[in-house]
């Protein structure tokens, strides 16, 4: 049984300071001519002296803050937010990642609702395999500015589509498989649906760990019973449950975005990358089969399923998939099939997936610090963290460096 590295119990902040509330003391300054406190008299504009107190406390806190940390050259700048290389002032071998978010005047807030639940959800989740948001602070210009850990290597799309120079195996897939892996295990361990997994989303520090981010598209999931919005995650690692609308379910949006990621990793192009919706249904029912009531029972009430009876496409077996991923063996490509389950309720969990044989089959995976890297990673991580988390990439459509012949396997 494969055992994920044990989740630290504290957040990712660790700076936070209780501050007792001004408003406690204030009516306890005034007394009676005998020294006893007058029970109902308070102080002439005592609550407006206490708030003006506690602001000063939390912008004294907030220069505290920002204080700890240099900001250094700008890695990216973008309509959304500006990145900038930054280190610990008192430490400058710490290196770090700004991200300043500019003031969305759109929102009454001043801040869009995909950067509040990036903040939450990192400030939440604390995991080796998970990008660390170590501050919050704000600036003279109300931009606020988050310090994220700095992972210069770039991304995983990186890697896979430069076929000119980089080289992988079996082993380095089951590497970086293993700590996404144990990402998506533990989001969904403390109900957290990511919402949004793609090769691009998963950055890499300079010892080679594999880091899951952007969790603007991020929600929980406790509640089954509260509907949720069928437009997330990005086309072509979209499940076909929420292509054909549905608005409850589960983590197994995310294992079928967890498949195609390591399908992506065999034959470093991505496996269904369909133009539009249609086209992208179309795609899963030519690589995965056509989904019916006889496979996938209810289907055919999702709001959004407009199968023809004339198309279908058998289940695809496991000699289709070894044609195309047989670098991952036999337990592989079964592991691969069960992330690919046309039938959300059939399709693995993390946790299956991290108990799976696969893991424990040669060969085993490559140590972090052997695994593949590549120069040019500062440039690339300023622009993944300049976009504007959670939203949908729907225009790589024509970006699609060749396509795959699902009929030559069949």
């Amino acid at each position: 049984m494969a055992i994920s590295p044990i989740p630290h119990p504290t957040g990712a902040l660790q700076n936070a300071r209780a501050v007792s509330s001004p408003l406690k003391n204030a009516a306890s300054a005034q007394t009676s001519s005998n020294g006893t406190p007058l029970a109902n008299q308070v102080v002439p504009n005592a609550a407006a002296a206490a708030q003006s107190t506690y602001l000063d406390l939390a912008e004294q806190l907030n220069e505290d803050e920002k204080r700890k940390y240099i900001k250094g050259k700008k890695l990216g700048e973008g309509t959304y937010a500006n990145v900038y290389l930054g280190f610990l002032r008192n430490d400058p071998t710490h290196l770090v990642a700004i991200k300043k978010i500019k003031v969305q005047k759109e929102y009454t807030e001043g801040m869009a609702p995909d950067a509040v639940r990036e903040i939450r959800h990192l400030q939440e989740l604390s995991h080796p395999n998970i990008i660390t948001l170590h501050s919050v602070f704000s600036s003279k210009d109300q931009n606020l500015n988050l310090v994220l850990e700095y992972l210069p290597l770039g991304d995983l799309e990186m890697l896979i589509h430069d076929t000119d120079h980089i080289r992988y195996g079996a082993a380095d897939i089951k590497a970086w498989m293993g700590m996404l892996g144990r990402a998506v295990w533990f989001c969904h361990e403390n109900y957290v649906l990511h919402r949004d997994i793609k090769p691009n989303n998963l950055l890499i520090a300079a010892d080679g760990e594999v880091k899951l981010a952007d969790f603007g598209l991020a929600r929980y999931f406790a509640d089954p019973y509260r509907p949720m919005t069928s437009n997330v995650i990005t086309r072509w690692y979209r499940p076909p449950e929420l292509l054909f609308g549905a608005q409850h379910y589960s983590g197994a949006v995310d294992i079928w975005s967890v498949g195609l990621v390591l399908a992506e990793l065999v034959i470093r192009t991505p496996y269904i990358p369909g133009n539009t919706e249609i086209h992208q249904i179309e795609l899963i029912c030519q690589a995965v089969g056509t989904p019916t009531e006889d496979n996938w029972p209810g289907v055919t009430k999702l709001p959004g399923y407009t199968i023809n009876n004339k198309d279908i496409v058998p289940l695809r077996g496991q000699d289709h998939y070894m044609g195309l991923f047989g670098t991952l063996g036999a337990d592989g490509v079964d592991l691969l099939m069960k992330t690919l389950s046309l039938d959300p309720k059939k399709r693995i969990t993390a946790r299956g997936m991290l108990e799976h044989g696969w893991w424990h089959k040669d060969p085993r995976p490559t140590r972090k610090q052997d695994l593949p890297k590549k120069s040019g990673g500062q440039e690339k991580v300023g622009a993944d963290l300049k976009r504007r988390p959670g939203v949908v990439d729907e225009d790589r459509g024509n970006k699609v460096a060749r396509k795959l012949d699902f009929g030559a396997a069949k």
